[in-house]
């Protein structure tokens, strides 16, 4: 944790300012130590250098004692299943600067630049790292599980960017940030809007937030025939084992890419090829990241196809203004909107 974190982040529980006691640190970073609200009697422990608001497993639920947010054993599931994904597919590569401005436009990266950010589910902290390189000035990166602990050492050192461990339905942050932006989470929560709220909630007046989301639109054959299965058995296997099996249920995806979807562009004699845009999308992607996708999908215990016309209201529930909303490779939403210059 960087010391310049405390002036963004807030007590989850009565929304006062932080203090540090008893730090320990190995260069900029504070490893150890705890967070001390002003404003009620919570604290919250730092741990390997990243903070903790929650109680998700038996090492945080030890530390961080009453005063953390608890987790509900389905939120704990999936907390545990992506945290075995993001420890295990924990590298950066050099695909995903296109990929993270293709979820997000119309953002490019020169919007970054200047901006408080905040990111609800951070993942390996992929996301965060660029961010923090296309010139925002400070990221906070917030993740319910053992993600963090790849997300922090992969962005330790850059100085913009701070890992908290939280959960994104209630963010531990001050209604400070320029931009708030969420990839492939919200989808992943028991009521995906929550989380979309509390988001658009840490925003200034005149601040903007994205989301990407999986549509309803162009999924059925997941909704219908993978989602069963993922709910019933998948999700509830060993993640050890899942993830072998996940290797050989991705040869036949990476050979299709590479051999019919890439070449072709998913086409073939003028007729689009079954989920053509995505998977000649993907096609260029190597092996360790098709299988990563392929045990992604199959891990979390929820997972929700979001219709655009629920994903619009949304947006409209949250009182924002400039909406854009578009379909993704065909399967998937990205929005974008500001929240008003005379917000309250």
């Amino acid at each position: 944790m960087k010391r310049r974190l405390l002036a963004l982040l807030a007590c989850p529980a009565c929304g006062g300012g932080l203090s540090l006691t008893d730090e320990r640190l190995e260069g900029e970073e504070i490893m150890g130590g705890r967070l001390d609200c002003g404003g009620c009697p919570a604290t919250y422990p730092i741990l390997r250098g990243v903070p903790r608001f929650v109680r998700v497993d038996h090492e945080t639920a030890a530390a961080a004692g009453a005063d953390a947010v608890p987790v509900d054993d389905l939120e704990k599931r999936t907390a545990a299943a992506f945290g075995y994904e993001w420890t295990h597919y924990d590298e950066i590569a050099e695909h995903y600067r296109q990929q993270f401005l293709d979820w997000l436009a119309p953002v490019d990266a020169d919007f970054f630049r200047g901006k408080a950010v905040l990111e609800g589910g951070c993942g390996k902290g992929r996301h965060s790292a660029l961010a923090a390189e296309f010139g925002a000035s400070d990221v906070v990166a917030v993740d319910l599980g053992e993600a963090v602990e790849a997300a922090f050492p992969n962005t330790r050192h850059l100085p913009n960017v701070h890992i908290v461990q939280a959960d994104l339905k209630r963010p531990p942050v001050k209604p400070v940030f320029d931009y708030a932006f969420s990839i492939g989470v919200l989808h992943h929560l028991p009521v995906p809007e929550d989380g979309f709220r509390a988001l658009a909630s840490k925003l200034r007046p005149g601040g903007h937030i994205s989301a990407w989301v999986y549509g309803r639109e162009g999924n059925g054959w997941i909704v219908h025939l993978v989602s069963p299965v993922r709910e019933k058995l998948t999700s509830r296997m060993p993640h050890g084992v899942l993830d072998r099996l996940s290797g050989l249920a991705t040869l036949p995806v990476y050979l299709s890419t590479k051999l019919v979807y890439g070449p072709t562009g998913g086409r073939v004699l003028g007729r689009g090829l079954p989920y053509g845009p995505y998977l000649s999308y993907i096609a260029r992607f190597p092996w360790r990241e098709q299988r990563s996708i392929v045990f992604d999908h199959l891990v979390a215990p929820v997972a929700h196809y979001i219709a655009r016309d629920e994903f619009a209201a949304w947006f409209e529930r949250a009182g924002l203004e400039d909406v854009r909303i578009e379909h993704h490779n065909a399967n998937s939403w990205r929005g974008f909107a500001r929240r008003p210059a005379d917000a309250a």
